[in-house]
């Protein structure tokens, strides 16, 4: 039990690093890693080679598509091609049902803007629509900021589930599929809420907002829809042609499908069809946005590259083999990954960093756990995804940009936009949980 206790005083350790005194979750997860390498009974060259094979090996399968996910995100935020996806569900659905537009909107964002990014594009649009539609604005914050936020956590290319996902060598394309079945209904879940908030927000005084949002310019949805679905769709093809029923056959078409359906050639093709975002007026170019992109996706990267370094130092200390003779008898299976995810993800506020610790501390106990199978690590990723969304609260950036921009005191936000996440976390974890009683 000492290195359980140990690992338990360290991660803690982290975790008040980064919520308390800021310590950068690069910096925390570093010193996690050496110090569980000695706890463990490593010596000095076999941290050092331990944390260089980790860190590499987890960039060498992720690192250019975390890159190339935020070369499309800048693109969608800087080109208003998220502008646009909005618009378009707005004409689609129409005013009246301007929650569940969104809702729907910050779903389609999301799987390639981060969701604060994201929130803040689309905010200039919620403020239009409440002052059209005489909705809420707090409403329609949270129906948004729910759509946002669960792509956000279970559909790669989001870097959370991508990372997490190479962490547990999860298929990517099965990820994505039940990603997205998943995170369905734990949107909906927001909007629900953000529609009981409306029938209490009845009675407020609803704010104009200084100018109306400026569809001029903006890219054509179908344009904007491209960067995000075609990636998408190459992927899922991709999986399914690896089925060992090959419903697809053995030819050309599946060799085919294979290289383009490869997350990095994906992925790639996606940038190309977003570059058809940026308008010609623009001074800039291309390079200065791949520039922005690229610098967002940085810090993503080692943070990504350091929590696979972790997880190796977990894994040569044998502590996965510990932990399993310890709780295989309880078959909590898919409600660990959820407990510890969630846990740092109340602690610190981050859920990427949730995420990606927690599939580095998980990795190791897949076979314990039951999980040792192609369908039992894609539910492992999405376990701790439904964990690191549960709960958003003040030590979370993405609480306050939700409250800052749909005018929410502190107390409101934590009674509308933190609830929220809690039913959306809970939701996710339940569907989680009877999609494994299926099929594992």
């Amino acid at each position: 039990m000492g290195i359980i206790l140990a690992l338990v005083f360290v991660v803690t350790l982290m975790v008040i690093a980064n919520s308390k005194y800021h310590v950068h979750p690069f910096l925390s997860l570093l010193v996690a890693a050496i110090s569980m390498g000695f706890i463990g009974g490593l010596d000095q060259g076999e941290i050092i080679n331990t944390l260089i094979k980790g860190f590499g090996s987890t960039l060498g399968s992720i690192g250019i598509i975390i890159a190339l996910g935020c070369i499309i995100g800048a693109y969608l935020q800087k080109s208003g091609g998220a502008n646009s996806l909005a618009h378009f569900v707005l004409k689609i659905i129409s005013e009246q049902k301007s929650l569940l537009a969104m809702n729907l909107t910050g779903f389609v964002v999301s799987i390639s803007v981060f969701c604060d990014s994201g929130f803040i594009v689309l905010s200039s649009i919620m403020k239009a629509i409440s002052k059209r539609a005489k909705i809420s604005l707090i409403a329609l914050g949270v129906a948004t900021a729910a759509g946002l936020y669960a792509t956000h956590v279970f559909v790669p290319p989001t870097p959370g589930p991508l990372a997490a996902a190479a962490a547990l060598d999860a298929d990517l394309g099965l990820v994505m599929v039940l990603g997205l079945i998943v995170a369905i209904p734990v949107s909906l879940v927001g909007f629900f809420w953000a529609s009981y908030i409306n029938k209490q927000e009845q009675n407020e005084k609803i704010e104009a907002p200084k100018e109306e949002t400026n569809l001029k310019g903006l890219p054509k949805p179908g344009l904007s829809f491209a960067p995000i679905f075609i990636p998408i769709l190459l992927i899922a093809l991709r999986s399914v042609s690896q089925y060992p029923t090959q419903p697809l056959g053995e030819g050309i078409i599946v060799s085919l499908f294979d290289f383009l359906g490869n997350p990095v050639i994906a992925l790639f093709i996606g940038v190309l069809l977003a570059f058809t975002l940026k308008p010609k007026k623009i001074e800039e170019n291309h390079s200065h946005w791949v520039s922005d992109g690229l610098a967002q996706a940085g810090s993503i990267i080692l943070i990504t590259g350091v929590g696979g370094a972790f997880g190796a130092i977990l894994r040569d200390t044998g502590i996965g083999e510990i932990i399993g003779t310890q709780i295989s008898d309880l078959r909590i299976g898919l409600l660990l990954p959820f407990v510890i995810a969630a846990i740092l993800k109340s602690a610190q506020g981050s859920s990427t960093v949730s995420i990606i610790t927690t599939a580095a501390i998980i990795a190791p106990l897949l076979d314990s756990l039951g999980l040792d199978s192609s369908m039992g690590r894609a539910l492992a990723v999405l376990a701790i995804g439904a964990g690191a969304m549960t709960v958003s609260h003040i030590n979370d950036s993405y609480f306050w940009v939700v409250s800052q921009f749909s005018g929410m005191s502190t107390t409101t936000a934590l009674k509308r936009q933190t609830v929220s996440t809690l039913f959306q976390g809970l939701t996710g974890i339940i569907i989680v949980t009877l999609i494994g009683f299926i099929f594992l």
